[in-house]
């Protein structure tokens, strides 16, 4: 219940920041708004890198299977794996909007037609950055995900040692025995 009112709120809010982005973006030119999409290609680069190197440090062994001509055995990919991939796969889609709103809107400057829908164009062109940024500020967190992993991996092998440990000495965990 209230993971659907907070899921109802971040959408109303993102909804009404697109809105005012559009509204508000109609006076604003594109050589002003192509910074903002320079920086979310910029972005995304960075964080398909960052997954990249999390994929090569976490499963070298499941890389080097994948890129083998004939693998002899066929062996499952971690079911981590898949959460790590996400980001990349944002941050591909991501980077390939950014690509082609670099090629389409010196082309839609050139249609007369369009002049007269210039403020329009602008709005939609700045809400496209910010519902953009958004995507970007959810891929940013999902990046997360792998340091989640390990840390949760970690602190469950600590425990393990430390209750094997505890019941080496004759002990308990969480409990202490008094020496004679």
């Amino acid at each position: 219940m209230i993971r659907s009112v907070v899921l109802g709120a971040v959408t109303l809010l993102i909804l009404a920041a697109l809105g005012a982005s559009y509204w508000f973006g109609r006076q604003v030119p594109f050589a002003e708004q192509w910074p903002l999409f320079e920086a979310l290609r910029t972005t995304a680069s960075i964080i398909f890198a960052v997954v990249g190197a999390w994929l090569a440090i976490i499963y070298p062994e499941r890389l080097k299977l994948s890129f083998k001509a004939a693998p002899n055995k066929h062996s499952e990919a971690p079911v981590k794996m898949g959460q790590l991939l996400h980001p990349a796969m944002h941050s591909t889609a991501i980077l390939c909007a950014v690509l082609c709103v670099g090629i389409v809107a010196p082309l839609l400057k050139q249609i007369p037609v369009l002049l007269e829908f210039r403020d329009t164009c602008r709005g939609l062109s700045y809400c496209l950055a910010t519902a953009l940024t958004f995507w970007q500020i959810w891929t940013v967190i999902l990046t997360l995900v792998p340091a989640d992993v390990i840390k949760t991996a970690s602190d469950r092998e600590i425990r393990d040692v430390n209750t094997i440990r505890s019941y080496r000495k004759g002990t308990t965990p969480g409990k202490r025995t008094q020496s004679p």
